[in-house]
C-alpha cells in the first residue's frame, strides 16, 4: 500500500501477521522434543501476580518481527512473553506471527534454550555479517530493549540472565539457580522433576509459596485433598457405629 500526505501509521502501510507467518520450513535451530517439552511447562507454570492472564501473551517459537525498515527481518525466540497486552480470545485471532508494528508492545523477557548450533549467538558472542540482519543479542540489547534476557543451557545444567540496565545487558547474579522478578511477584529458577512423562532439570515458574504448580500437581493434589475427606469420614462414621449410632440416619 502506497502512503498518503498526510502519511498512513504503519498499522495500516506495513505487512500484517498473515504476510509474514511464523514458517518453519527450511528453518534452522527448529525446535527438538525438550524445546517443546520445557516451552509448555514455562507457560503452563507462568501466572504473574500483578497481570492478569488475559493481558499476557506467551509464545514459544513465533517469529518476531522487530524493525519496520527491514520488515522480513526477523527473531524466533524460544519463548518470550509480553505484559499488558490481550490474548487472543477466539480462534482466528490466534497470532501467525509478532510484529512490532503491529502490535507497539516490546516482550517484557525472552528465554532461549541453547543448543549447540545456536550458543554463540545466543550468548552475544557472535558478530554481524556485514549485509546481514543483526544478531539476536543485538536485537534484543539495542533494537527492541528487552529488559530481560534469560539463557538455559541443558547440557551443562547452568542458567544465566541478564537485565537491561542503560543501553546494555548486564549478568544478573542468581543465587540456587534463581531469578526473582519483583515486577511479577514471580521468580524463575531449576526445576528437577517429571513432567510430560519427562524426567529432568527443567526451567520452571515459582512464586513466594514455592513452585507453580502445573494442571497436572494440582489435579493431584486435590485428588488427595478428596481421599482425605473420605478418610475422615470413613473414621466418623466408624466411631459412630461404635457408639450404637447409625451415621446414615442422622439428620
Amino acid at each position: 500500500m502506497y502512503q498518503t500526505d498526510p502519511p498512513r501509521p504503519p498499522q495500516e502501510t506495513m505487512p500484517t501477521m498473515y504476510d509474514l507467518p511464523s514458517e518453519l520450513v527450511g528453518e534452522s535451530g527448529l525446535p527438538d522434543e525438550f524445546h517443546c517439552i520445557q516451552a509448555d511447562l514455562l507457560s503452563e507454570t507462568c501466572q504473574p501476580l500483578t497481570y492478569p492472564s488475559e493481558e499476557i501473551l506467551l509464545a514459544s517459537d513465533l517469529n518476531l518481527y522487530y524493525d519496520p525498515r527491514h520488515p522480513l527481518w526477523y527473531k524466533r525466540p524460544d519463548w518470550y512473553m509480553v505484559l499488558g497486552l490481550p490474548s487472543a480470545s477466539q480462534q482466528q485471532d490466534l497470532r501467525l506471527s509478532y510484529l512490532i508494528w503491529q502490535e507497539g508492545v516490546v516482550p517484557f523477557l525472552i528465554v532461549e534454550l541453547l543448543s549447540p548450533g545456536t550458543e554463540q549467538e545466543d550468548l552475544g558472542k557472535t558478530l554481524r555479517e556485514i549485509n546481514r540482519p543483526p544478531t539476536k543479542w543485538e536485537v534484543y540489547e539495542h533494537i527492541l530493549r528487552v529488559p530481560y534476557y534469560v539463557v538455559y543451557d541443558r547440557y551443562e545444567n547452568r542458567l544465566r540472565a541478564f537485565q537491561l540496565i542503560g543501553t546494555h545487558y548486564e549478568a544478573i547474579s542468581l543465587p540456587e539457580n534463581r531469578l526473582w522478578l519483583e515486577e511479577l511477584e514471580l521468580g524463575l529458577g531449576l526445576w528437577q522433576g517429571s513432567y510430560q512423562q519427562t524426567t529432568g532439570l527443567w526451567l520452571r515458574w515459582y512464586n513466594a509459596a514455592g513452585w507453580v504448580p502445573t494442571r497436572g500437581e494440582k489435579a493431584e493434589q486435590e485428588r488427595q485433598r478428596a481421599e482425605q475427606e473420605y478418610q475422615r469420614a470413613e473414621r466418623l462414621a466408624e466411631y459412630l457405629r461404635s457408639q450404637g449410632i447409625d451415621p446414615d440416619n442422622l439428620s
